[in-house]
């Protein structure tokens, strides 16, 4: 096996190559911007970024977050979140807000998450997957008769998908034009895009402004895991490191009285 050594000028020149992939994203087309450029990108697009960050999460109205989407998750459509519209110079007011896939022909009309298990999407009622069907509006199988992607799959949080499908109410239906079928229900209104203010309200965490492009609703480490395992109730980051510290200092405490215990008993021992 050959080995590959890098000079530390060969390090920092991949790690200012990913911070450029992470901030332009395929904005630049897939040809580099000049440095110039590069300046004017983020002057340009930076500050309205941080302003109208978008927090893309999936769950249960009233619940928790099941899972937090983050610039790699995967759309029905098969490609990621950071392929799909997720900067706006202004947010439109309008819910639920559509982030329509970028890639060329591709018909996906709004970014949808599609559970998981492991690292294969949920299998529709007629047993095929979701990349088996449309990503067009009504999701028709390319394989079956199936009229749409259904599918029986229950959320870890101990939800069924029906449970999911009240964050319906939460949308004027009177406003959609898109039949209403049980996938319709169940996970193109199952995702929520929400602004900062929106999602401060509801006592979510959302993290520190970063320049990176499609962070959606990741804010830390323990975002990626899914909603059950974290169960956040912390508002921000700063309370989640605040009760961490306040762990650790009670963990050293108890260490160093079991060490002052120890020793006493040692003691009271060589004396008997």
């Amino acid at each position: 096996m050959e080995t590959i050594c890098l000079d530390k000028s060969a390090f920092k020149a991949v790690d200012e190559y990913w911070e450029y992939r992470r901030i332009v994203g395929d904005d630049d087309g897939g040809k580099l911007f000049t440095a110039e450029q590069y300046e004017e990108y983020k002057r340009k697009v930076l500050p309205q970024r941080v302003k109208n960050r978008l927090y893309v999460s999936f769950g249960v109205p009233g619940g928790i977050d099941c899972k937090l989407i983050g610039p790699e998750t995967q759309c029905f459509c098969t490609h990621r979140y950071k392929q799909h519209k997720t900067d706006f110079e202004v947010v439109p007011s309008e819910r639920p807000l559509a982030l329509p896939c970028r890639v060329r022909g591709c018909y996906c009309p709004a970014y949808q998450y599609v559970p998981q298990i492991g690292s294969t999407p949920v299998r529709c009622r007629c047993k095929h997957l979701s990349y088996d069907h449309s990503e067009a509006t009504g999701h028709l199988c390319k394989k079956c008769t199936c009229t749409g992607f259904q599918s029986s799959y229950i959320c870890g949080c101990g939800q069924p998908s029906s449970a999911h499908l009240t964050l319906a109410s939460r949308v004027n239906m009177s406003q959609q034009t898109l039949p209403l079928n049980h996938y319709n229900v169940v996970f193109l209104y199952s995702w929520q895009v929400e602004t900062k203010l929106e999602r401060e309200a509801r006592g979510q965490p959302v993290g520190r402004d970063v320049p990176y492009a499609a962070m959606g609703g990741l804010t830390g480490f323990s975002s990626l895991l899914d909603g059950y395992l974290t169960l956040e109730a912390c508002g921000s980051d700063q309370d989640r490191e605040d009760g961490c510290q306040k762990r650790c200092s009670a963990s050293k405490t108890n260490q160093a009285s079991t060490k002052a215990f120890s020793s006493i008993h040692c003691k009271m021992t060589n004396k008997q």
